[in-house]
């Protein structure tokens, strides 16, 4: 049975008469990927802040690792990982300068070996020493990430921590993610990309602050309806289908579909996965490193 490392009970939070959430239970299992999912304004960032204890809870009750944010804050301050949607780094100074900054403040031994490991864990030892002024948009998302690890936290919470990236690199990332949940990290991952929420573990679905939905994508994804159409001549036939890969056949049937067949499935190619296959082609004619 999967440890619980998060675990909130009806939290609710007003910034004055907003509702930035509204009554929302979940639980988040160690060692997980967990995507909060929804549009600008659902209630992410504010769930997340919350976890870190940087804002406080109207009602409710909250726990990471059986702590509270608010009452436990300095026991949990070295046990979670934080990266804001927009990288919190210090322009003047090195990747490596602000990796051992944020460091000091967990008064971590070897510090400069630990920054030394989280600079190639991102990819980035060749430009350790250079200002971070330099660097591209997705270059200080990189530096940003190896801050929030620079402490090895149990909980590492992920503001959309993709946004503006491109895609290649986002497939670096979440490689990233996937290295961090196998050693037993738990992320909690807020996202409005709906193809990115895919690699999550589990996903809640928020919007103007409810919980609509806390499942696995594959669940979630098995609710949804396919609609087909099939023309003859002039006609068009239409059909709602939940489970479509055993349905199609039966609407089939009455066409003259072989009996036997019991069973169609559809299979596409995401957005991304098209993007990122047409960047390999790229690279592999034009003789470019990965």
């Amino acid at each position: 049975m999967t440890e619980i490392a998060i675990r909130a009970d009806k939290v609710s939070k007003n910034f004055g008469p907003v509702q930035a959430l509204r009554s929302v239970s979940l639980e988040i299992g160690a060692g997980k990927i967990f995507g909060l999912l929804g549009p600008n304004g659902a209630g992410k960032t504010t769930f997340i802040r919350l976890l870190t204890g940087s804002t406080k809870r109207r009602e409710g009750r909250l726990s990471l690792l059986g702590l509270d944010p608010q009452s436990d804050k300095r026991a949990l301050r070295r046990r979670i990982g934080y990266m804001p949607q927009s990288p919190a780094l210090y322009e003047d100074l090195s990747p490596v300068e602000n990796i051992r900054f944020f460091g000091r403040a967990h008064a971590i031994d070897g510090l400069s070996q630990r920054a030394a490991e989280v600079i190639d864990f991102v990819g980035l030892s060749d430009r350790a020493r250079d200002p971070i002024y330099k660097f591209s948009g997705g270059m200080k998302q990189r530096i940003s990430l190896a801050c929030a690890l620079v402490h090895q936290p149990d909980i590492l919470l992920l503001d959309e921590p993709t946004t503006g990236i491109d895609p290649k690199l986002r497939e670096t990332f979440w490689r990233h993610f996937r290295e961090l949940a196998a050693s037993g990290v738990t992320l909690v991952i807020s996202t409005h990309q709906m193809d990115e929420a895919l690699y999550c573990d589990r996903l809640a679905i928020l919007h103007q602050g409810l919980l609509l939905a806390d499942d696995s994508p594959r669940a979630l994804m098995d609710t949804g309806q396919t609609k087909l159409k099939i023309w003859q001549g002039d006609q068009v036939n239409e059909h709602q289908m939940s489970n479509y890969p055993e349905q199609i056949p039966v609407v089939l049937h009455e066409l003259g579909l072989d009996p036997s067949v019991s069973r169609i499935e559809l299979q596409e190619d995401t957005l991304e996965s098209v993007v990122l296959r047409l960047i390999q082609e790229r690279r592999e004619s034009s003789g470019e490193e990965a």
